[in-house]
């Protein structure tokens, strides 16, 4: 009996081991929980501040100063996601001796690389063309695409917060009148929620 249980550990120590060269499970739940955070703040902002409501510039100009200061605040907030992501990422991959730039992360960043990368240029079109109300969809749409994509180099559970913000992003595309209140429940809540959830089961 107690062979059979040592043969069961070993394999269950053999299946973690190839599990953990494949994949890269450095990801920080608490990241997603700032990411969320920083979101809400910036989508607050952007309605509070600069009274931005994607139905009202749909299919119109919108005011180049403020639009100007949008992208920028959009940019910020892009910016703040990533480096806490690679910084708790890092710090994480060092409390458990493991090198955070490896095959698995480098091919996962390749897979997210590519929906993001055309997702940017089509937002450059949807800015050429004064199609400002689109973009807050179109930036849950090909953000659930990357990790949607990505999720095969990572935790599972990565794929199922890729379906949530495809849908949301296909929603908020539909009720653009709500875009901007769905890019918040897309970024900010589903970001918190899946952080928490993160953090409890695999870093507890």
């Amino acid at each position: 009996m107690k062979e059979e249980q040592d043969y069961i550990q070993d394999l269950a120590e053999i299946r973690s081991m190839m599990e953990r060269s494949s994949k890269f499970l450095s990801l920080s739940g608490l990241a997603g929980v700032m990411a969320g955070v920083y979101a809400l703040a910036g989508a607050y902002v952007a309605y509070e501040l600069f009274d931005f409501n994607p139905d009202k510039v749909v299919y119109n100009s919108f005011d180049s100063s403020s639009g100007s200061i949008l992208i920028f605040l959009a940019t910020a907030i892009l910016f703040l996601a990533i480096g806490t992501a690679i910084f708790l990422s890092w710090k994480k991959a060092n409390q458990r001796n493991e090198n955070v730039w490896n095959v698995s992360s480098q091919q996962m960043m390749i897979n997210m690389a590519v929906p993001l990368i055309a997702g940017g240029f089509f937002i450059l079109i949807l800015l050429e063309k004064n199609l400002i109300g689109l973009i807050t969809p179109t930036t849950l749409l090909f953000y659930g695409l990357a990790l949607y994509t990505a999720s095969k180099f990572t935790y599972n559970d990565v794929k199922l917060l890729g379906l949530i913000q495809i849908v949301l992003g296909l929603a908020s595309a539909w009720f653009v009148e709500y875009s901007l209140l769905l890019w918040a429940l897309g970024f900010g809540v589903i970001h918190i929620i899946y952080g928490i959830y993160m953090h409890l089961k695999y870093e507890r």
